[in-house]
């Protein structure tokens, strides 16, 4: 169905893509779009399908020449075509991955329902920059997380960017919010898991971890600069550091959370009293890794 103005009611769930700070108020809880939210790119649209999120409609450049993906069609939803100039309107930029799609939300999951869920938790305090949320997610799917809960001040992972940048991995991990910190850190706790806080000033090196199989893990990440609050880090059960050379005293939180993960899964495979793992043998063998993924 052709689109020929930007004002046009048939595709209001994609109006106003260009304010980023407004868009992710409306479609916060009490927004007037709190109930959808809108992906972008043919690869994270399937994924977002596939993830079971249902579909309700889609917006495309009425000169694309590729064919929508057969799971998109399928899923039965609209599908409207707009002039290349009416789709720069809404978004603010040529979208050159060619489709946008609105999904339905759905309910928060329970507290309770994700941990009973996870034996690799990713804990996030202040995570408020979609971009980092959007890299931590990949590379936690990447790296053998199971879900993870955020605190109040943590973006939207279902927002645009972070589904983008995330290459829709984060809509497969189940998540929950678990209010503010470091008070609610007791349930992540009461459910029998060790919690680490990644921090420069942290007492452990993260490539001397040692963990059984099964034992229950949950990492604590804190925002880009400011990281985590001083009562988080106290209320966790260890303090836990990637060691830096040269003036560099730590990573960006994406980078960071990628070294962590992958040292976490090692801690599980390596038996308890083996030869110490080099941290930099580590971030070598990371790097190897995602450069042949």
């Amino acid at each position: 169905m052709p689109i020929d103005d930007p004002a046009d009611p048939r595709i209001s769930v994609f109006q106003g893509l260009r304010d980023h700070q407004l868009r992710q108020l409306r479609e916060a809880d009490g927004g007037d779009m709190s109930g959808v939210f809108v992906a972008e790119g043919d690869l994270v649209v399937e994924r977002a399908i596939d993830a079971g999120y249902g579909l309700c409609s889609i917006l495309v450049d009425g000169a694309r020449r590729k064919a929508i993906p057969p799971a998109i069609e399928a899923a039965g939803a609209p599908i409207y075509g707009a002039a290349p100039n009416v789709l720069q309107h809404i978004t603010g930029y040529h979208l050159h991955r060619g489709l946008l799609a609105c999904f339905h939300r759905r309910p928060l999951r329970p507290v309770d329902e994700v941990l009973a869920t996870s034996t690799t938790l990713l804990v996030l305090e202040g995570i408020n920059n979609p971009t980092n949320l959007g890299v931590i997610l990949r590379c936690g799917v990447a790296l053998g997380v199971d879900a993870f809960v955020m605190d109040h001040t943590c973006s939207d992972p279902l927002y645009r960017r972070a589904g983008r940048v995330s290459m829709g991995e984060a809509y497969r991990l189940p998540y929950a919010r678990l209010g503010s910190f470091p008070d609610n850190l007791a349930v992540i706790h009461d459910s029998g898991f060790t919690t680490l806080a990644l921090t420069p000033s942290g007492d452990t090196d993260i490539g001397d971890l040692s963990f059984g199989a099964d034992q229950r893990v949950a990492l604590v990440l804190g925002s880009e600069g400011p990281g985590l609050s001083d009562g988080t880090i106290h209320a966790c059960s260890m303090r836990v550091r990637i060691p830096m050379s040269g003036s560099v005293d730590s990573l960006n939180v994406g980078s960071a959370a990628s070294v962590a993960f992958y040292a976490i899964q090692q801690a599980r495979t390596t038996p308890s009293g083996g030869p110490p793992r080099s941290p930099s043998g580590l971030l070598v063998r990371l790097l190897a890794r995602l450069r042949l993924a």
